[in-house]
């Protein structure tokens, strides 16, 4: 090889170009970003539209479906999902992740700029984010002070840090947790209003009509201008208290004026106090901050850490705000293990040459290799605009393994041609980089093969492997680089002539090695004459490969252990605030005990789950989360002992689910949805489904719907003859009704700069029962008489749905549920898919959200992708090789070592994921590299004279070394993953476990298959320069 030629002659050019691939790594490492996964969230945008007062299905005909049609045809959305609920309509759009999110958010803002024409005059403008109305907070902080009460800590965080935070780069939105927001709250008295001949409207026109600041025009003098303003008169509860609301008399005739606090009861309250956020049994108050659906979560944590460092500062004396849930957290710590992985492979590989090559001058070569290699990577992560991320360090990781085979392959030649044929080492590395060059060529263009073809993978599953494969193959390609410079002008350089210092164990070591080959030539000169049982032993492995490959769990990704896992707890719908805070402090008294032992660091809770305008109270949520990894059992186990200590409570259902990675939101990973018609239809086959389900249940827990028709509702009926023959119309009795048992925003009033709601609502304590609603007194129009509600109307009971969802612009319910231990996604979706098709009709769709949807999307790519790997290596050896047979016998080891990674996975309990799947695709590169080099060495001496049969035992006996060798280096790089824990282990140990087994098993295989395969088929095949050789004869002749 030229390049080999010219380093061994210009020793410092050699070092020079090494040199430079280090210092442009460590420059383009510095440069580069950190998060947990290569850049593969989708673009999401959310359209919300707030139509009070409004119920659930006028919403969905009237808002979320003219939403819908309107962006409908917008280029790269993958899938629409929608949610109608009382007052409040929320379409969510996720794009494909090609698509640029500002691009995308405007293009939606365009759609609907016309929309409100369509909408009811009610209903408010619609308001686009860039942000999944699902997301979660990613980091929660605790305002604490203790000299402030709970909405004076509300009041400041409004004032002067919301804004602070939402100004950060990548955070889309900030939620007060527990806060309690100052109003002026007015609580009207029925009875006082009637006996006033007072009406709700009459209040709220006062409010309107008094409680004004408007300009009053201009004064202008000779010299001087003066701006006039009507200042407002009603700042305190005390200047609300007297608000005229009409003029009276008693019943001596003596007019008097009747003031709002004559009915009703004024004070500076909260928006809603039915709320609360508690950390570790603590009130407090949370600041949460949701990050852009496409922002990275290290740098906005890091971001927000920095603020919140400078605020601590100039807060007040007594307040601060402290961390208490961060994602981030189990980002950095598994990033931090696979750091430790690495540098642990390392050593494993520098050991493991250092007992096969026996002395430290000639292991100090490879080993050199190595940080070369990787730290050049960088520069090819940097170019390709990539990231530091779980992926990429992973494939750094598994790249050890490979990096230093080229450096082996080298290495063993030329110390084999000092030994055997005692050349100097000068000599040794000039004629031994000539030999080996091409095998190190050859190799390293089949392993890029295999890695090239992932970066067809299309979608997030493609941008997320892409990463993967193009760092291998950045470092394979500057391994092999480095191997044919560096390594032999260090060789001519380190090596001795007589390096003969061994110490006993090496020694004992060598003398095995040489009985093992011995023992291996000896029993492959029988196989050869046999070739029988290597044919019967190839088909009882892909026959128990065949039988072991459908009782391989299958799942989109391996369940992790994060660190932090949610309790949700769900209500009977419609149950209220008190009823569900009891259930909530029972469950914080449960749990607590765990934050006592040390397992749990901290318990956060919060009730109601929902956010800013909250009118279900029948739900909570806990944020648990827990300490580090190696002070604490696996959370599989914490999570199901609490599952089972709450499974008594009699009045609420407590799951806890634990956030994956990829794919998933908080919820569970069975996202099974059925559109179709009408929610009616929908509604009957989902109580199918679940009777089916409930009769025969694999493995499915926590079964549940998101439509539930339990929710207790009233309809109150109006008697319109009745109503119109009293003067009252239909309109005064709906805005009584919504001011009275709803609360209404009137107006607002200032506060040392701040605008505030004054809110008008009935005494709740009158309001509990259908008898105090028909009480309500409505003022006749015609008659100016007031007239009771039990005159005018009638109340209807029945339950109806909470939330009316819709999935790519049908209407759709979706099953949900957990999985039991040993019963995969797979097996699950499978099992539903079975039973619409056997008792559901042909009318029946069905779709997929959150995790299933990422599992059934990359099932069929990950094939193509495979099958592609497999087409393009054998092409590329065919082309190298100038021989279909050739490539063929190198490629009989591929099925062998799937076998050997899929027996690890079947033995070790793991599953078929994305992870092992890219580790499968990685061996069909790891089993051809030995089989090349038996193939290529055979070809030189079959070249060079020898008799077919001479040179394949030759070529076997002396690449037998360096196989064993480079599969060992490879299994020393992937032992560190497999017996690797913490954070994120479980992803690192599934692709391990693949990796490990595998190399082993191709390893093992292709030191007897390619030989007898060889002999067999490859007997009548010539080499590469046969044609240019006869082209060379026929024209001399």
């Amino acid at each position: 090889m030229i390049i080999s030629d010219v380093s061994i002659k210009r020793p410092v050019f050699a070092s020079v170009i090494s040199l430079l691939l280090v210092a442009f790594g460590l420059v383009a490492y510095e440069r580069l970003s950190l998060r947990e996964y290569p850049d593969i969230d989708p673009p999401v945008v959310t359209v919300e539209v707030d139509y009070s007062g409004a119920p659930a299905n006028i919403v969905e005909t009237r808002v979320t479906r003219i939403i819908e049609e309107r962006i409908a045809g917008i280029e790269g959305i993958e899938f629409i999902q929608s949610q109608s609920k009382d007052g409040k309509s929320r379409v969510t759009i996720e794009f494909s992740i090609d698509r640029d999110i500002d691009s995308a958010a405007n293009d939606v803002r365009d759609r609907i700029a016309g929309i409100t024409d369509n909408l009811p005059e009610e209903a408010d403008p619609p308001e686009v984010q860039k942000v999944d109305s699902n997301d979660n907070v990613i980091i929660w902080q605790n305002l604490v002070s203790d000299e402030m009460t709970v909405p004076e800590l509300t009041d400041y965080a409004q004032r002067f840090l919301v804004d602070q935070y939402s100004t950060l780069d990548g955070v889309a939105r900030v939620r007060i947790g527990g806060g309690l927001s100052y109003a002026m709250r007015i609580w009207l008295d029925r009875q006082e209003l009637a006996a006033r001949q007072l009406s709700v409207s009459d209040v709220e026109d006062a409010l309107r009509r008094e409680n004004i600041e408007l300009p009053a025009g201009v004064l202008e003098s000779d010299e001087r201008l003066f701006r006039a303003r009507i200042e407002r008169n009603f700042k305190k509860p005390e200047d609300f208290k007297q608000l005229v609301l009409a003029e009276s008399a008693d019943k001596d005739g003596n007019g008097y004026l009747v003031r709002l606090g004559d009915v009703a009861r004024v004070e500076l309250g909260v928006v809603e106090d039915r709320t609360f956020f508690r950390g570790n049994e603590v009130p407090m108050v949370g600041i949460g901050v949701i990050r852009q659906s496409t922002a990275n979560t290290i740098d906005v944590s890091n971001g927000v850490k920095a603020l919140t460092a400078k605020l601590n500062k100039g807060l007040p004396n007594g307040m601060s705000i402290k961390q208490s849930y961060n994602a981030a957290v189990f980002i950095e710590a598994s990033i931090d293990e696979v750091y430790k992985t690495l540098f642990i492979a390392i050593a494993c590989v520098i050991l493991v040459m250092y007992v096969f090559l026996g002395s430290v001058r000639s292991m100090l070569i490879p080993a050199l290799i190595v940080p070369v290699s990787l730290i050049a990577s960088f520069i090819a992560i940097y170019a390709f605009g990539f990231s530091i991320n779980l992926l990429t360090l992973l494939a750094l990781v598994l790249a050890i393994g490979l990096v230093v085979d080229d450096a082996i392959v080298m290495l063993e030649n030329i110390v084999r041609r000092i030994q055997d044929y005692g050349e100097t080492p000068l000599v040794a590395a000039y004629k031994g980089a000539k030999q080996v060059g091409f095998a190190i060529i050859a190799t390293t263009v089949v392993l890029i093969s295999v890695f090239v073809p992932i970066t067809f993978l299309e979608g997030d599953i493609g941008q997320l492997f892409t990463e993967f494969a193009l760092t291998i193959a950045a470092a394979v390609a500057f391994s092999s680089l480095v191997a044919l410079t560096l390594s032999p002008m260090l060789a001519s350089k380190i090596l001795k002539k007589n390096d003969t210092k061994k110490n006993n164990l090496i020694q004992g070591f060598n003398n095995a090695f040489k009985a093992l080959r011995n023992a291996y030539i000896t029993l492959l000169q029988k196989l050869i004459k046999a070739p029988i049982i290597i044919f019967i032993l190839f088909a009882l492995v892909v026959a128990a490969t065949a039988f072991v490959y459908p009782k391989i769990a299958q799942e989109f990704t391996p369940h992790e252990d994060r660190g932090v896992f949610y309790l949700i707890i769900n209500g009977p719908d419609g149950a209220s605030f008190s009823y569900i805070e009891e259930y909530m402090t029972e469950i914080e008294n449960r749990v607590m005990p765990y934050v006592e032992s040390g397992e749990i660091s901290r318990l956060l809770v919060r009730a109601p789950r929902a956010f800013g305008n909250i009118e279900n109270f029948s739900n909570g949520i806990a944020i648990i989360i827990l300490n580090d990894w190696a002070s604490r059992r696996p959370a599989d186990e914490i999570m199901a002992e609490i599952r089972e200590g709450l499974s008594d409570l009699p009045g609420v259902r407590a799951f806890p689910v634990m956030r994956q990675g990829l794919g998933s939101r908080t919820q569970k990973p069975v996202q099974f949805v059925l559109g179709g018609s009408t929610y009616e239809t929908l509604a009957q086959w989902r109580d199918i489904l679940i009777e089916k389900v409930n009769e025969n249940n694999p493995g499915l827990q926590g079964l549940d719907s998101d439509y539930k028709e339990t929710r207790p509702q009233i309809d109150i009926k109006v008697d319109y003859n009745r109503a119109a023959d009293l003067g009252v119309n239909i309109q005064e009795i709906g805005r009584t009704l919504e001011t009275m048992m709803g609360g209404r925003r009137v107006t607002t009033f200032l506060d040392r700069g701040e605008e505030y709601d004054v809110i008008v609502e009935g005494e709740r304590s009158e309001q509990k029962s259908f008898s105090d609603i028909q009480s309500i007194y409505i003022q006749s129009s015609r008659t100016g008489a007031f007239i009771p509600l039990s005159n005018l109307v009638s109340i209807k009971e029945y339950g109806a749905a909470e939330t009316l969802s819709r999935f790519n612009r049908i209407r759709a319910i979706t099953l949900e549920a957990n999985l039991a231990e040993g019963y995969s996604l797979s097996e699950a979706l499978q099992y539903m898919e079975g039973l619409v098709k056997a008792h559901l009709p042909e009318d029946a769709v069905i779709d997929y959200k959150g995790q299933s949807r990422d599992f059934i999307n990359s099932g069929g790519s990950i094939i193509f992708v495979f099958a592609l790997g497999l087409l393009v290596v054998f092409l590329v050896l065919a082309a190298q090789f100038e021989s279909w047979i050739h490539p063929f016998v190198i490629m009989l080891t591929v099925p062998l070592a799937i076998a050997g990674g899929l027996f690890g996975l079947y033995f070790t309990g793991g599953s078929l994921n994305i992870y092992s799947q890219i580790g499968l695709i990685m061996l069909v590169g790891l089993a051809a590299k030995n089989g090349i080099l038996i193939v290529e060495f055979a070809n030189q001496l079959r070249d060079e004279g020898m008799e077919f049969g001479h040179a394949l035992i030759e070529a076997s006996e002396v690449r037998f070394r360096p196989i064993i060798m480079t599969g060992f280096t490879t299994i020393a790089g992937a032992i560190p993953l497999v017996l690797s824990s913490g954070a994120g282990s479980e992803t690192r140990i599934v692709i391990g476990v693949v990796v490990l087994a595998g190399v082993f098993a191709a390893t093992i295989f292709t030191l007897f298959v390619v030989p007898v395969a060889y002999s067999l088929m490859a007997r009548k095949t010539g080499s590469v320069g046969d044609i240019s050789k006869q082209l060379e004869n026929e024209m001399k002749g």
